[in-house]
């Protein structure tokens, strides 16, 4: 189990593991050993509290599928146990960057000297265009 925020807790049974070969350089090793990972973590079937699994659906994120399922893959190093901690953690970031929940914006008005400093800046920059025309003498 894995904490995430609050009373929120990841088990790590929801998290299906599979071990791939790395892409780009690496020579030999890249070649030879599994040592990505592809991570994928169903939200629906998964064990979080339903109003995480309704904010994490809500989300407009690349990692999760139209299915609601997070797949994250980890390359990053050259051992598999490291991209498996890796993955690990970049799930956790993301479920608990929702776990939080928004604070609501409170709309604000400009300042009556932040106003009159804009349209004095308007009618400066408006001279200054006045001035461009053509100079007859």
């Amino acid at each position: 189990m894995l904490h995430i925020y609050g009373d929120a807790w990841l088990n790590e049974d929801d998290v299906e593991f599979t071990m791939i070969r790395a892409q780009g350089s690496g020579g030999q090793n890249v070649n030879k050993v599994s040592s990505a990972i592809h991570l994928r973590f169903d939200i629906p079937r998964s064990s979080l509290p339903d109003e995480l699994k309704a904010a994490l659906l809500a989300a407009n994120d690349q990692r999760i599928t139209k299915e609601g399922v997070v797949v994250i893959k980890a390359q990053a190093y050259r051992s598999q146990e490291k991209n498996r901690d890796d993955a690990l953690q970049r799930l956790v970031s993301l479920i608990a960057s929702h776990a939080v929940p928004a604070k609501p914006r409170k709309p604000t008005k400009p300042t009556r000297g932040s106003q009159q400093r804009r349209l004095q800046r308007k009618v400066l920059r408006g001279e200054i265009k006045r001035n461009r025309g053509r100079v007859t003498d």
